[in-house]
């Protein structure tokens, strides 16, 4: 898919990202092809999908664009969001259109910086790259290298960045303003309010995950506010 032709098509969309780690309680492909199909139906404009096998499942079902990644650990590095070479691979032969990668300046394994592997990634891969930052400056840097968009994704999630307990609007609002390349707002956008908050200062579109297909997560909120109802008493 072109790039011109996904920013229209997410253009102050809504992005919803379907994932489960085999942790939780909806890990499996069948299962997060239905998540996004059910995403589809609710009128999500594009998917964002962890592991090669989800993307293709979801791929087969839905015919929405999709952003993929793949959460792996490594012992010599905290970067988790496709880290290598490898799992952009694993993504690319998925089909995803869009790959997500951990641009913040914590060290790729192996050492390698965030423009080291955009760089790579942009010698061997024909694909999209959406570079998901926790600050102006990681932001700024990502563009340099040569990322098509930014996400806000890990703002709140590095030590150094805002630890907020929303979204972080002002990161949204000034990288909007400063950047050439389209920025996308995500992270801990909890309702529709917050989502159109975003898209009002100034981000492309907006990637909602936990909110809407996280039922574990979702569950733990109202539990932990009905329990602090019982605890006044």
């Amino acid at each position: 898919m072109e790039k011109d032709k996904f920013l229209n098509n997410v253009y102050k969309g809504l992005i919803v990202s379907c994932q489960a780690l085999n942790t939780e309680p909806l890990y499996g492909s069948e299962i997060m092809a239905k998540m996004a199909t059910a995403a589809k139906m609710g009128g999500a404009v594009a998917i964002r999908a962890n592991y090669a096998q989800d993307i293709k499942a979801i791929k087969k079902v839905v015919n929405l664009p999709v952003i993929g990644l793949v959460k792996r650990d490594y012992d010599d590095s905290d970067a988790y969001i496709t880290p290598t070479l490898k799992e952009v691979k694993e993504v690319v032969e998925a089909g995803a259109e869009v790959v997500a990668i951990d641009a913040t300046d914590v060290l790729k394994p192996g050492g390698k910086t965030t423009a080291q592997l955009i760089k790579e990634i942009k010698e061997n891969f024909d694909i999209m790259i959406l570079a998901d930052i926790s600050t102006y400056e990681e932001a700024v840097k990502a563009q340099e290298a040569g990322a098509d968009f930014v996400s806000t994704t890990m703002s709140g999630y590095t030590p150094y960045s805002p630890q907020l307990e929303g979204p972080d609007f002002k990161l949204m609002a000034r990288l909007s303003q400063d950047l050439v390349i389209p920025v996308f707002g995500e992270g801990r956008i909890w309702t529709p309010e917050e989502a159109v908050k975003a898209l009002e200062l100034g981000v492309h579109a907006v990637i909602v995950g936990t909110a809407i297909t996280r039922p574990r997560e979702i569950t733990q909120r109202f539990a932990k506010a009905v329990a602090s109802v019982s605890n006044k008493e």
